[in-house]
C-alpha cells in the first residue's frame, strides 16, 4: 500500500541510498494536497448529500448529479471549490502523519533480513497511522465540514467563513479552543454567538458529543479496508496475466479497493460529518454521539441512507488515491534524479 515503506531485499549495505524521512513526509502531504485539488467538487457534493435531509426534513438533493447541477446553478463555478483551504489543510496535516507514522513503523519492525511485516501487521500498522493522522488533522477537516455545508444554509444562518484560518481563527473565538476537536463542544450560532453548554468545571447535563472520535473511528475502518482490499485486488489483477505492476494496474486495485472501502465505511462517514456540522438547539446539541446519529438517520431518513453521496465518494476515493501515489512517485523519481544520482 506505501510504496514509500517499502524495503529493500538486501542487507544494510546493500540497501539503495533514499530520502531522508522528513523528505518522505514531505512529499506525502505535497501528494495529498494535489490530488485534492482535482477531487475537491466531489467532496464537496459528498457533504452536501449526507447532510440533505437532516432533521428529518424533505431532501434537498435527489441524486450526486442532481446535488452538483443545483451547487452550480446557486452558487457558481466558484461555488463547488468552496473549502478547498480546508481540504488541503486537512491533507497537509492527515495525509502527512499517517504517512509518516506508517513509514517509520514499517521500517521497525521490518526483519533485519529485509523482510517485511506481515499482512496482519501491516494492517495494524495502517490503522495505528490513520487514527492517529485523523486526530492531527480533525481541525481541518471540521473546518472543511462547515464551509462545504455553508451553501445549503439561508443567508442569515451561514457563517461566511473566508477561509480555513478564517474558519479555525472564528470557532476558536466563538466557541472555544476544543470545538475544533468536539470534545466539549456544546456550542453553536445562535445569532452569530457560540453558546456553551460548560459553565466554568460544571458537569453538562449530557456528555459532550466526542467529534475527534468518530473521524479516528471512520480513520480506522478505511484504513483496514483499504489495505485489505487493495493488497488483495492487485494479487488477483496480477495473478491474472492480464496485468503487471505498473500504473494501469494501480489504478483498477484502487477503484476496486474504493469500492469495498466506500461501503465500510460510509455509515461512519456520514455520522462524523453530522456530527462536526450540528448545532445547538435550546441549549442542546442535536445530537449525543455517533451511535445516536446512525439511529435517528435510520429512522428519519431511512436505512439506505446512510450511503448517502455514494456515487461521489466512490468517485474520489479511487481517483484520490491513485493521483496521490503517481504525484508521490513523480516527486520521488526527481528528487532521485536531483539529489541522489551519480
Amino acid at each position: 500500500m506505501a510504496a514509500t515503506a517499502s524495503p529493500g531485499a538486501g542487507g544494510m549495505d546493500a540497501k539503495p541510498r533514499t530520502s531522508p524521512k522528513s523528505v518522505k513526509f514531505l512529499f506525502g502531504g505535497l501528494a495529498g494536497m494535489g490530488a485534492t485539488v482535482f477531487v475537491q467538487p466531489l467532496d464537496l457534493v459528498k457533504n452536501r448529500m449526507q447532510l440533505s435531509g437532516e432533521g428529518a426534513k424533505t431532501r434537498e438533493y435527489k441524486t450526486s448529479f442532481h446535488a452538483l447541477t443545483s451547487i452550480l446553478r446557486a452558487e457558481g463555478l466558484r461555488g463547488i471549490y468552496t473549502g478547498l483551504s480546508a481540504g488541503l489543510l486537512r491533507q497537509a496535516t492527515y495525509t502527512t502523519t499517517r504517512l509518516g507514522i506508517y513509514t517509520v513503523l514499517f521500517e521497525r519492525l521490518t526483519g533485519a533480513d529485509g523482510t517485511p511485516p506481515g499482512f496482519l501487521l501491516k494492517a495494524l500498522i495502517g490503522m495505528t497511522a490513520g487514527a492517529t493522522g485523523a486526530f492531527v488533522g480533525t481541525p481541518a477537516e471540521v473546518a472543511l465540514i462547515r464551509m462545504t455545508a455553508d451553501g445549503r444554509l439561508p443567508p442569515d444562518q451561514r457563517r461566511g467563513y473566508k477561509n480555513v484560518f478564517d474558519a479555525l481563527i472564528r470557532i476558536v473565538r466563538e466557541e472555544g479552543v476544543p470545538t475544533l476537536w468536539r470534545v466539549s463542544e456544546g456550542a453553536g450560532d445562535l445569532g452569530g454567538v457560540g453558546v456553551r453548554s460548560w459553565a466554568f468545571l460544571t458537569p453538562p447535563p449530557h456528555p459532550p458529543p466526542q467529534g475527534c472520535i468518530p473521524t479516528m473511528a471512520r480513520a480506522v475502518v478505511v484504513n483496514a479496508a483499504q489495505l485489505a482490499s487493495y493488497s488483495q485486488s492487485k494479487q488477483f489483477l496480477l495473478d491474472s496475466g492480464y496485468f503487471s505492476d505498473n500504473i494501469l494496474c494501480h489504478f483498477c486495485a484502487s477503484m476496486i479497493s474504493g469500492l469495498v472501502t466506500t461501503a465500510a465505511s460510509m455509515p461512519v462517514d456520514i455520522a462524523k460529518t453530522r456530527i462536526q456540522n450540528m448545532r445547538t438547539i435550546d441549549g442542546k446539541p442535536e445530537y449525543k454521539n455517533g451511535l445516536d446519529v446512525l439511529v435517528k438517520v435510520i429512522r428519519y431518513e431511512g436505512f439506505f441512507s446512510l450511503w448517502k453521496g455514494f456515487t461521489p465518494y466512490y468517485a474520489r476515493l479511487g481517483p484520490h488515491t491513485v493521483l496521490t501515489f503517481i504525484f508521490l512517485e513523480q516527486m520521488n523519481k526527481a528528487y532521485k534524479r536531483l539529489f541522489l544520482s551519480g
